[in-house]
Parts: C-alpha cells; structure tokens; sequence
C-alpha cells in the first residue's frame, strides 16, 4: 500500500528547488517503492521567490515564516536548504518538533553547529539525512563496492579533492558563502563533500596536517535575495571584505593505513565541478570525476602482461547501482538532479521504514570531526588527531 509523506522545503533558492523537484518525481523513478512524497508548505525570506515556488513545484502553501514550515500540523519531513548560517537553528527546532530532517551540508556553519545538530536530533530520536548526494552517483556506489570486495587489495593511497572555481572571478558577489560569520568557506562548503567521500569509500582519518589561503580578499556587495554565488556584478558596486578560507589542503593518514591527501579550492582555474578521489591498492586502483560522473577509471594488475596493464574505461550502466532507475542504456548519462532524486527517496525510505540509512547527521558529524582537526593545524601548524 502506498504510503503518503507530507513534505515542507525551508529555503527556495537553487538547492530549494532541486529537493523539491526531487519529490515530484520520486513517484516516477521509485513508483514501486509505494512512496507518495505531498508537498504540503515551503519557505523563504523572499516572498516572491516562496511564492514562485509554491506555484513552480505544487506546494499547497507558502510563508516567509520558516517556524511556520517546522510547526505545520501536516508536515512530517522537512528538508533545509538555507544559508549555512540558519541550519543550526533550523535543524534544532525541526528536531524538537519530532519530524525528519534532510539539511544540505555542512549542517551547522561551523563544525561545532554541526556537531550540536547531529546531538540534538540523536536526543530527539528523529530521522536524519544530509546532502552529500554526490556519493550517490552510480560509479561511486560502485567504487565502494570494488573497495570492500577486496578487488583493489590493500588500499595504501587516497587522494580526494573538490577543485571548483565558481568563485575565480573577483567580481562574483559577495554572497553569504563569502562571509566567515555565516560558516567557514571552502572548508565547510566543498572540502566537506571530499571528506565525506573520503569516508565513504576509504573509512575513517587517523591524523592529518592541513592549510588554508584566501586569494580574493574583497567583493562586490549584492543586492539581498537576489541572484545566487554564481552571478556577477558591473563593478560599479560597492566591496566588502572575504572573512573566511577560499582554498584548503591536508595531508592524512588514515585509519586503515593508507597514506593521502585532501584539497578544495573555489577560486581555482580551469577546474568547473572537479571532485575527485583516486584510490591506489596492492591489486590495483580507481579514480573518478564528477565532471565526468558516468565513468570509472579502473587498473587491476594483469599478470606478467605488461601490454594489458593500465585503465579501462567503465562507463555506468544498469548494472549499477540506482541506473536502472532512470534509463536502461549502457553510457546513457544520468545527471546531478537524478542524485537528489535518489538521495530524496533513501531519505523517505528511511523515514517510511524508521531505519535510519545513510548519510545521516552522524555522517556531518564525522565530517566536521575532521574539519575540527584540520583548524586545530591551521593554527598549531601541526599534525593534529581526528577525534570522532
């Protein structure tokens, strides 16, 4: 029997309604899992930007009021899509509700919010999940399974990195993202992605000695709610001061005794949605780019065959995890909005089942564990232990 799941979305701007259409079409790509997503209530501090949304995606209603969404009598998850800065508080009182929470990452605007988060909601015993949806593209879910199989050997090198110069060009708006008294910058916003891939596929970080550097110290001052961190100004505008990190590094050990490195950077050329993890082990290796999420790049050693040694090109299809559901075809590209999707629906299922599946808010905590140590080195110029 079907089950209906009355849904409220706080904060409309891009990832607002990419969650949002993600429930529209869960019904669709999931139709068997006899999961009905009813958009109930959304939000935004722009009024037109709510209501455009209500009218966009189906909502019943919509408010400027986010409290409105948490205390609906109707609402039973609620995902958050806010700045960084509002999630904290957001999240603790969706958690004091007793509803289910999706909140993008990093969950709190700095490690310590995000850490109160994961505790909050663990008290209230309620449902959780994050945003990290770029684990969910099928090669990734595949790579994981190659790890654990053993088909790679013992893993000895990691490399990850989110390299993502969306903000490379100075007169890109001073944003929210910009600003170290809405959350840490590119440590919170695309390092966090990295390390959570990093733990996804290689387990947990042992100790580490990390770096940071801001490279564009001033920005046009944006008019507020409109346009996103991707927009530009004329360069007549007044500018303000970049308060947080627009580049991070770390070198780490990790718990399974592989030896790596972690890096991201939001001002960097060339590079559009570069996050990348290499992965080198005593029977072979992998690597895999966003940039070209339906491929997986895969070595295993062949013997005493030098002329069959090297990468081969896996390129994603339905025998992989979740492709099936979005087209039959081998090379057939899936795409960003089809991640959500699929994080969307292990977040419903999670709630419909009352199984707590992954990423949840012990996933951000995990995260901002390792975020907590690579500050500490920011300042002891140090290696500095990961204490999850």
């Amino acid at each position: 029997m079907a089950q209906t799941i009355c849904v409220g979305v706080i904060g409309m701007g891009w990832m607002g309604q990419v969650h949002s259409r993600s429930y529209n079409v869960i019904k669709d790509r999931f139709y068997d899992e006899g999961l009905l997503p009813k958009l109930v209530i959304c939000s935004d501090n722009v009024e037109a930007r709510a209501k455009e949304a209500a009218e966009r995606f189906g909502f019943e209603q919509y408010t400027t009021n986010w409290q409105e969404v948490v205390n609906h009598p109707d609402v039973q998850i609620i995902n958050v899509a806010t700045p960084n800065g509002l999630h904290h508080e957001i999240n603790r009182a969706i958690a004091k509700a007793g509803k289910a929470i999706n909140c993008e990452k990093p969950v709190g605007k700095n490690p310590d919010e995000t850490i109160s988060s994961y505790e909050d909601a663990k008290a209230a015993g309620v449902v959780t999940f994050v945003g990290f949806n770029y684990r969910w593209a099928p090669m990734v879910q595949y790579a994981k399974q190659l790890v654990e199989a053993g088909e790679l050997g013992e893993i000895t090198h990691y490399r990850g990195r989110f390299l993502n110069g969306y903000a490379g060009d100075p007169n890109n708006f001073l944003s929210w993202r910009f600003l170290s008294e809405q959350g840490l910058g590119t440590l919170g916003d695309l390092m966090s992605h990295a390390i959570d891939m990093a733990h996804l596929i290689n387990g947990g970080i042992d100790t580490l000695v990390g770096d940071k550097e801001t490279f564009i110290t001033q920005r046009p001052i944006p008019t507020p709610g409109v346009g996103t961190h991707y927009d530009k100004a004329t360069g007549k505008e007044p500018k303000g001061d970049v308060t947080n990190e627009d580049y991070v590094g770390a070198l780490v050990r990790f718990k399974n005794g592989a030896r790596g490195t972690l890096e991201a950077c939001r001002v960097i050329n060339g590079a559009k949605c570069d996050l990348s993890f290499e992965i080198h082990g005593t029977k072979g290796a992998i690597k895999w780019n966003m940039e070209q999420m339906n491929e997986l790049q895969f070595q295993q050693k062949m013997g005493d065959n030098p002329a069959q040694d090297g990468y081969k090109t896996l390129l994603s299809g339905p025998a992989h995890p979740y492709h099936a559901r979005f087209n039959p075809g081998w090379g057939v590209n899936i795409g960003f909005d089809d991640l959500k999707v699929i994080e969307a629906y292990n977040f419903l299922k999670s709630y419909a089942t009352g199984e707590q599946r992954e990423p949840s808010f012990k996933a951000a905590y995990d995260v901002a564990q390792v975020q907590k140590a690579i500050m500490r080195s920011w300042e002891s110029a140090g290696w500095e232990t990961v204490q999850y």
